[in-house]
């Protein structure tokens, strides 16, 4: 277990490595690293800058995120006052600390994240934060350095949280264009939807000893499989061992990497293969809600009175007999050519893909295969993608964009596969790397959310130009009974939580995360399957056809609007989704 950093007013401090006890300054002066058996303890934000730049260099951003509580959350607390504690504990405004500075000379854009504030948690303003940074990187042609700490999206912020790991990854994406280099370093703990987009998408990834880093806790992992895990799972040296990091970095010689790094970046470089993308117009609003992408093509709001209660809905998205992407691929599409394996070395069966017809038209279309039956369900993994599933996707994905193809992308996982041999095959970067190429695929892509959307397993196959959702379908950064037994005293409060994330698909669209709602047959898709394959069928053409005739630029720059958007989430969404909700 790594150390807290010990209190500016205690004289000694006990290790909680090897708990010897500690004299405060000596250990300061070897920045938090106990001399006895190396542990390294835990920094805030404002102790890692000044270890890491050089004195008096580090400007803060100008710009302060306006107060987000964009859909009024409450658990055992409401989540302004959990804000209010996090603010007056740490001393910060939100979880991530960004500006600009110099290492060793060298400047670069900075952003640190500080585990003290919610856990490091990845919400709207810390994504905004994070982007304006990587926007002011490109802006002054500078390296991005990423130091990460979380334990993932902020669940009290709903999609919209999920939404950042899609907003921050395609800055980077921007940076990477550009020739810019970006570096991220890992230190303890990095978990959930911070590993698996912009801490695993950079050109460099550095471990710092002792650091963790994995999409699923060890707990999660322990309970899905019932597995003991190996000795120093996912720690930094295993990682190393595992080919996910570039290196691992004790803190004495943390700064002295990153200047080598960064003078490498400065050093004469040649144009850049790929024009670089010009940095992203900011909402000229901040405290407007995010409109969603493509509404001067008539997006549908959301119909009113759809009356369902959201856990309800959780058990209808789940439900057995609710039809597959493999029954869509047979009623919706034509002549559909499955294509397997990811050429690294396995074929998820969680994920299905290939070539098809849609009203005549060549597609690409690839989805999460869940099944009807135990025996299905269990050989396809409940639609649980394993890195080989993502990548697998990813290839597909970029076949399509090769060929000229749109793509079609039906999703219907409760969240990625949280095993131990999906961690030891690096399943953080697998998603990572997938929610960065959908971002900036030259060619047209459609999502569906036909049952569940779990988590980061879900927005891997949905950064998309148009995002449709079912209207028995959930969407969410984290399952209700995961939310219950975080944050309520049992999991019994499951469809409560349901509730407070705002998962439905009336919900998502007053959001802007979902641009068209998909009716069912009444009372359900399993009801009717044929009638479903109908209107999904009539949506999807209703939504592709627009599409085809824009250029590839655009496509990408009316992709990335669309999910920088949601980066400056602001107030007036939470007005408007408790409006609907009333």
């Amino acid at each position: 277990m790594t150390a807290t950093a010990p209190r500016e007013g205690q004289l000694w401090s006990r290790c909680a490595g090897c708990a010897s006890l500690l004299y405060r300054k000596r250990l300061r002066r070897n920045l938090d690293v106990c001399p006895e058996c190396g542990a390294h303890a835990r920094l805030d934000a404002p102790q890692r800058v000044a270890q890491l730049v050089d004195p008096g260099s580090f400007t803060a951003l100008p710009e302060r995120p306006a107060e987000v509580d964009p859909i009024g959350f409450v658990d055992v607390l409401p989540y302004p006052h959990r804000l209010s504690a996090a603010r007056a504990g740490t001393g910060l405004a939100e979880a991530v600390v960004c500006g600009t500075a110099t290492i060793g000379r060298h400047s670069c854009a900075l952003a640190v994240m500080d585990f003290r504030f919610l856990g490091g948690s990845l919400g709207s303003a810390v994504g905004e934060l994070i982007t304006r940074a990587a926007e002011q990187a490109l802006e002054d042609r500078i390296p991005l350095v990423l130091v990460t700490a979380s334990g993932g999206a902020r669940m009290q912020e709903g999609a919209l949280s999920l939404m950042q790991m899609a907003t921050v990854s395609q800055a980077v994406a921007g940076l990477r264009e550009a020739g810019l280099l970006t570096v991220s370093v890992l230190t303890d703990p990095t978990y959930g939807g911070v590993a698996a987009s912009f801490a695993t998408n950079t050109d460099v990834v550095l471990a710092e000893s002792g650091a963790r880093m994995g999409f699923a806790g060890p707990r999660v992992i322990r309970q899905v499989t019932g597995r003991e895990l190996p000795e120093g799972f996912q720690t930094a040296e295993f990682l190393l061992r595992h080919g996910q990091v570039d290196m691992v970095v004790p803190r004495h010689a943390l700064r002295g990497r990153l200047v080598a790094l960064l003078a490498a970046a400065r050093a004469e470089r040649r144009p850049p293969l790929t024009a670089a993308v010009p940095r992203q117009e900011r909402p000229p609003d901040p405290g407007a809600r995010p409109a969603p992408a493509g509404t001067d093509r008539g997006t549908r709001s959301a119909p009113a009175g759809t009356g369902a209660d959201a856990w309800e809905t959780v058990r209808l998205a789940r439900h057995p007999g609710r039809p597959t992407t493999l029954d869509y691929l047979e009623t919706v599409f034509d002549g559909f050519v499955e294509l397997h394996g990811d050429r690294l070395g396995g074929d998820c069966p969680a994920v299905v893909g290939g070539l098809a017809r849609l009203d005549g038209r060549q597609v690409m279309v690839v989805g999460h295969q869940k099944g009807h039956t135990t025996g299905e369900l269990v050989a396809r993994n409940f639609g649980m993608a394993s890195p080989a599933g993502h990548r697998k996707a990813l290839r597909l994905v970029r076949l399509a964009a090769r060929l000229g193809l749109p793509v079609v992308t039906l999703v219907d996982t409760p969240g990625a596969d949280p095993g131990l041999d999906a961690e030891m095959r690096g399943q953080a970067a697998a998603i990572a790397e997938n929610i960065l190429a959908l971002s900036v695929l030259p060619t047209p892509i459609v999502a569906v959310i036909t049952g569940e959307g779990g988590s980061g397993g879900a927005l891997a196959l949905a950064v998309a130009d148009r995002v449709l959702m079912l209207q028995h379908a959930v969407y969410s950064v984290i399952s209700p009974e995961g939310c219950a037994a975080i944050l309520w005293p049992d999991r019994a409060a499951a469809p409560q939580a349901a509730r407070a994330l705002r998962l439905t698909a009336p919900d998502l669209c007053r959001l802007g995360v979902v641009d068209d709602l998909v009716p069912e047959p009444s009372p359900a898709a399993h009801h009717d399957p044929e009638g479903t394959a109908r209107m999904l069928r009539d949506a999807l053409l209703a939504n592709l056809l627009p599409l085809l005739d824009v250029p590839p630029a655009t496509l990408v720059r009316r992709r990335r609007q669309r999910f920088r958007r949601f980066g400056a989430a602001r107030t007036g969404v939470r007005a408007g989704v408790r409006a609907g909700v009333r």
